[in-house]
C-alpha cells in the first residue's frame, strides 16, 4: 500500500509500505478515506518542523482522517466491518499526574499521530490502512460525509477552545485569525450561543468562508485597521476574544478590543512577543491558554455526524492522495484554500 511521507523540508514522497497484519486482539484495521492537511503538516513540509520539533527520520504525516473498518480483532465490541469511524490521533498515557487529574491533553507520555516529538518519530495517518486500537474511533452513521467526518479533529480544538472561555450566550466574540481553526471556532462559537461574532484577518478570502462559517461581520485588518481601532472604544467592546492565528501583534491587539472583565483564549501557536501588561492589569483580562482537546474528539464527530455543525465551509479542495505534493502546495496558498484533503479511496 502507499503513504504520504516526509523526508526532508519539500521532499514529500508518496511511498510504499507494508500493509497492516491482522488486527489483534483489541485492534481494527481502517481503511482510510480522507485526510485533511493540517498547519503542523505543512510546518513539517516546508521547514522539515518547528521550534525544536524537527523529523530526524522519513515520517508519514496526517492527523486528520475519517475510514471505514474492514476488518476487527477479537475482544472488540461496539464496531464492525464496514462501520465509517472517526480517528482520535490522540493517544495520552492514562497513568501521568494529569491524566489522573483528567487533563489527558497535558499527558507527559502523550503520542501523537504524525508527530515528530518522539524518536522514532510517531508515524501518521496518510496511509491506505492501518490498525489501530478500537478505543481510537468514534463510529459514525453509514451515510456520513466522510469530508466532514475528517474534520473531527480540528473540531475538536476549537470546541476545547470554546469550553475554556465559558458559557458564550448572548456575548460579542471575537475570533481573530480565519484560518481553517478561527472559522471552525467560529461554527463552535455561534453552536455555544454567542450573540455577535466579528471575524479579523488580513485576506480577504478568509473572512468570505468566516461569512459562510456564521461571522456577523468581518474586518480586514490589512485594509480597515480603522475598523479595527472601533472594537476598542469605551475601553473595549467585546467579551471574549479567540486569537487563532498565533500572530503576536494580533495577540497584543486583543487586549485592545476586549471589554474590562473579559476573557482572552490563545488558541493559535505562534512566536513570542511583547504583550500590553499594563492593559492587561488595568482592564482585569483573563488570558487562557487553548491546548488540543480530549473528551472534545468524541464531541465534535457527533456533532459533525448529526449534522448539527456543517464544517462544510471550510473544505476547499480534495485531491487524489498520489497528488500529495500538489496538495500540500495548494495548502499553503491562503488566497486559494482553506482547508485541502487527501482522498485516499
Amino acid at each position: 500500500m502507499y503513504s504520504v511521507v516526509i523526508h526532508s523540508p519539500h521532499d514529500l514522497r508518496v511511498d510504499q509500505i507494508d500493509q497492516p497484519g491482522a488486527p489483534e486482539p483489541g485492534t481494527i484495521t481502517v481503511q482510510i478515506d480522507k485526510g485533511g492537511i493540517c498547519g503542523s503538516d505543512l510546518h513539517y513540509y516546508h521547514n522539515g518542523g518547528f521550534g525544536t520539533v524537527k523529523i530526524r527520520e522519513p515520517m508519514v504525516l496526517g492527523h486528520e482522517v475519517a475510514g471505514t473498518i474492514i476488518a476487527v480483532g477479537q475482544n472488540v465490541t461496539g464496531l464492525a466491518v464496514n462501520d465509517k469511524v472517526a480517528v482520535n490521533p490522540s493517544m495520552p498515557c492514562n497513568q501521568c499526574q494529569y491524566c489522573r487529574a483528567n487533563m489527558r491533553n497535558q499527558c507527559t507520555d502523550m503520542r501523537f499521530f504524525g508527530s515528530a516529538m518522539r524518536f522514532p518519530h510517531q508515524q501518521g495517518l496518510f496511509r491506505q490502512q492501518i490498525n489501530l486500537p478500537a478505543e481510537q474511533l468514534v463510529k459514525l452513521s453509514p451515510d456520513i460525509n466522510m469530508e466532514h467526518a475528517a474534520c473531527s479533529e480540528p473540531l475538536a480544538v476549537c470546541l476545547h477552545a470554546v469550553r475554556q472561555a465559558g458559557a458564550l450566550s448572548g456575548k460579542k466574540v471575537l475570533v481573530s485569525g480565519c484560518g481553517p481553526i478561527g472559522c471552525l471556532t467560529i461554527l463552535a462559537a455561534a453552536h455555544s450561543g454567542a450573540h455577535w461574532i466579528t471575524a479579523t484577518d488580513l485576506s480577504k478570502a478568509a473572512l468570505d468562508i468566516a461569512a459562510k462559517a456564521g461571522a456577523n461581520s468581518g474586518i480586514d485588518v490589512a485594509r480597515n485597521a480603522d475598523d479595527f481601532r472601533t472594537l476598542g472604544m469605551n475601553k473595549g467592546t467585546q467579551d471574549v476574544v479567540f486569537e487563532c492565528s498565533g500572530s503576536p501583534q494580533a495577540l497584543a491587539n486583543a487586549f485592545d478590543a476586549v471589554k474590562p472583565g473579559g476573557t482572552i483564549i490563545t488558541v493559535g501557536l505562534g512566536g513570542n512577543g511583547e504583550l500590553p501588561l499594563s492593559l492587561a492589569v488595568t482592564k482585569e483580562v483573563r488570558m487562557i491558554g487553548s491546548f488540543r482537546f480530549d473528551a472534545e474528539f468524541a464531541q465534535a464527530a457527533e456533532l459533525i455526524d448529526r449534522k448539527v455543525i456543517d464544517v462544510s465551509p471550510i473544505i476547499s479542495s480534495v485531491l487524489p492522495f498520489r497528488d500529495a505534493k500538489t496538495a500540500f502546495d495548494l495548502a499553503a496558498d491562503r488566497s486559494q484554500s482553506m482547508k485541502v484533503q487527501l482522498d485516499f479511496g
